[in-house]
């Protein structure tokens, strides 16, 4: 993968992460393993999304917007 295919990837990875949130979606489980993320959001109806990260740009993105999620006592 050339570095430029590479964040691009990130790009679109950070923008499903992003658009998340704005639909009011937090961020409830997180499964990682060798090939990424599996992260698991919920809304406040109980519906829940998956998201499978690849990049190692976007996880540590997710780490950010988890901590931050942590601090606001979501």
């Amino acid at each position: 993968m050339s570095p430029l295919s590479e964040y691009q990837e990130f790009l679109q990875e950070r923008d499903r992460l992003d658009f998340m949130f704005q639909k009011g979606y937090r961020i409830k489980n997180v499964v990682e393993n060798l090939s990424g993320a599996f992260v698991e959001f919920e809304n406040n109806e109980g519906e829940h999304e998956t998201l499978q990260i690849l990049t190692p740009d976007a996880r540590k993105y997710f780490s950010v917007l988890l901590l931050k999620q942590h601090k606001a006592g979501a």
